[in-house]
C-alpha cells in the first residue's frame, strides 16, 4: 500500500501529524524543500504527496517538470491559487479520465 507524504514548514505539518501521517518532511528554507521533494521522489513507497502551493512553485523549473511528468508520486498542492486547476489535470492523467466532465 502506498503512503502519504506532506512537505511543508512545521505549522503546515503539525495537523497532518495529528491525523497520523508519519511521512512528514518539516522544511524551513529552499534548500530543505529541494531535498525533500527529491527524497520522496525518490521513495517508491509513497503514492501522495502534500505540499503548499506556494513551495512547489518555488522548485526549480527542472523539479517542477519532473513532477508534472511523473504519475507517482502525486503532488497535490493546498493553497494558493490554481491549485485545483492543476489537481484536475494531475487526476486525468493519472487514471485518464476528467473527473469534472
Amino acid at each position: 500500500m502506498k503512503k502519504v507524504a506532506v512537505i511543508g514548514d512545521p505549522e503546515f505539518n503539525i495537523g497532518f501529524r495529528l491525523v497520523g501521517i508519519r511521512d512528514v518532511y518539516d522544511v524551513t528554507n529552499d534548500e530543505e524543500l529541494v531535498n525533500a521533494v527529491r527524497d520522496v521522489l525518490d521513495r517508491e513507497d509513497i503514492g501522495i504527496v502534500v505540499i503548499k502551493y506556494d513551495d512547489l512553485k518555488k522548485l526549480p523549473v527542472t523539479l517542477r517538470r519532473e513532477i508534472d511528468e511523473r504519475v507517482e508520486p502525486t503532488f497535490v498542492a493546498v493553497g494558493g491559487m490554481g491549485s485545483v486547476e492543476e489537481l484536475r489535470e494531475k487526476i486525468r492523467k493519472a487514471i485518464g479520465v476528467d473527473l469534472w466532465k
